[in-house]
């Protein structure tokens, strides 16, 4: 095994006190209690981090408040923008020390965590830093009649929404913070973050390195500690103008109840999907195989976007499992910090026992496991790559998300019946079809109820592209120019003279 050493300032990092981050400065807070990091690699205790309070939270609030009143609407747009370049600049220079950070906290494997975790994050604040100096406003021509000579104009203008809390799930704890924080301070909003308590860590450590690219104190903000706690006090405090969330469907409509029962306040929520990738009978089966662990098995499957539901022609379906189980079963598990390492473990055990029991639910309905399955003995969550066939549509395992490693297949005879399973779920996230009929896949993808549709590819997000999904899956958009609209008011602005 190659594991890795740990930098000097990341064990240096984890033997700190750890809480929050407000106003420009770390942050004891005033609780007594404490929750534990652990590696899900090894099980072993980590690190320690203070239980956020209330006073916390209005700390948090207040600063961003004051900030988004003072020095961030003083800081021009131009300015926003470097200071966003700045920070990409710093997650560059510090990849290495936050990408191991990010292993030890989440499981997911070193490179994943460099290239995509890190890696990426830097490319999104370059896009979002681009856009803060083209926001803008139009001119419109009005009818008003004219009765003594006066003259009429009007313009619209968009003006940031204020302080945004921003409500971070545990697989990309960096990545989708920046997602937030990119957004709210491209355009003028000040932020305050409550990460996972499983992956606390990381983005305390961003945090300071944002106040090192020059963004005024009280802009973004950390508060950790339990969603029960935490995010309900973060969304109904009367500062809150926004709230951002990325996570469950259940959690997720929560916290939309909460924002809308509150004060109207705005939401966007990303959350998860049971996310169907179709295979079409004219690709050969190792373009299918190839297909397959793309789209279901990236970071054991702890994406939102991941494929979960598969379907394959019924002529092609058994050699296809019987190439997938080959390769997933070469796949090397192991330490995520071993720079070998292909799929690691689970990033905590409430989910790792969730998996453990969506396995039993499907031995009780009769499904065939063809490859995985059960848990690997010894120390961390660590579950392989799993092939569950389907016997039907609904079957649980079709229906219910397991944000895991597994994948769910059930083969389909003609195209009309593919459309209608595709589309057989309360979910409408992600889904992606695999043909080289380009014609065919042109057709379909209109007929297909998700937010995002790939073709011949899956899971991949650029920041040029919205993403966000339908149905159960989401309100509102990240990315492109759509996430302007959720982070500002529209003006409009009428002038007799």
């Amino acid at each position: 095994m190659n594991q890795l050493a740990l930098l000097p300032e990341v064990s240096a990092f984890l033997q700190r006190q750890h809480g929050h981050f407000i106003n420009g400065q770390p942050v004891s807070g005033e609780g007594d209690a404490f929750f534990e990091v652990v590696n899900p690699a090894t099980e072993q205790v980590i690190a320690k981090v203070k239980e956020g309070t209330k006073a916390e939270v209005d700390a948090a609030m207040q600063a961003a408040y004051t900030a988004f009143r003072g020095a961030w609407a003083k800081t021009t747009p131009m300015e926003r923008g470097n200071c966003l370049n700045r920070l990409a600049d710093l997650l560059e220079k510090h990849l290495e020390e936050l990408a191991q950070l990010e292993t030890l906290c989440s499981g997911k494997t070193i490179q994943l965590s460099r290239f995509l975790e890190v890696g990426s994050a830097a490319q999104f604040l370059r896009y979002f830093a681009g856009w803060a100096t083209k926001i803008s406003g139009e001119t419109l021509n009005v009818s008003l009649p004219s009765f003594k000579g006066e003259q009429y104009s009007a313009f619209t203008q968009r003006e940031p929404v204020g302080v945004v809390a921003g409500i971070i799930p545990w697989n990309f704890s960096i990545m989708i913070s920046i997602w937030k924080l990119a957004a709210a301070l491209t355009c003028g909003c000040t932020i305050v973050l409550k990460p996972s308590e499983f992956t606390p860590l990381t983005m305390l450590r961003v945090v300071e390195l944002a106040k090192e690219a020059g963004i005024p104190d009280g802009v973004i903000n950390i508060v950790n500690g339990g969603g029960r706690e935490v995010g309900p006090a973060l969304i109904s405090h009367p500062l809150c103008s926004k709230v951002t969330f990325t996570g469950s469907v259940p959690t997720g409509l929560a916290v939309g109840r909460a924002a809308m029962e509150g004060k109207l306040t705005r939401v966007t929520l990303e959350l998860g999907g049971k996310n169907g990738a179709a295979f079409l009978a004219d690709l050969p089966v190792e373009k299918i195989v190839d297909g397959i662990i793309e789209a279901g098995y990236l970071n054991q499957g702890q994406i939102c976007a991941a494929a979960e539901r598969f379907y394959i022609p019924s002529s092609l379906m058994d050699e296809v499992l019987a190439q997938l189980k080959q390769r997933l079963s070469t796949l090397k598990i192991g330490s995520p910090l071993d720079e070998t390492t292909e799929m690691g473990p689970l990033a905590n055990k409430a989910h790792y026992e969730k998996i453990l029991g969506l396995f039993e639910k499907a031995r009780k309905e009769g499904n065939e496991i063809v490859y995985g399955g059960q848990p690997i003995a010894g120390a961390g969550y660590f579950v392989p790559p799993t092939i569950i066939r389907a016997n039907s549509p609904d079957d649980a395992l079709m229906k219910e998300e397991t944000f895991g490693p597994v994948g769910t297949f059930l083969s389909y005879d003609d195209e009309e019946e593919l459309i209608e399973q595709m589309n057989s779920t309360p979910f409408g996230l992600a889904a992606s079809l695999w043909t080289n009929d380009l014609s065919k896949a042109m057709r379909m993808i209109s007929r297909i109820e998700a937010g995002t549709v790939w073709v011949n590819m899956h899971t991949f997000l650029d920041p040029a592209v919205p993403f966000g999904g339908i149905k159960s899956s989401g309100i509102g958009r990240e990315f492109g120019s759509a996430f302007i609209e959720h982070y500002t008011e529209l003006k409009s602005v009428m002038v007799r003279y």
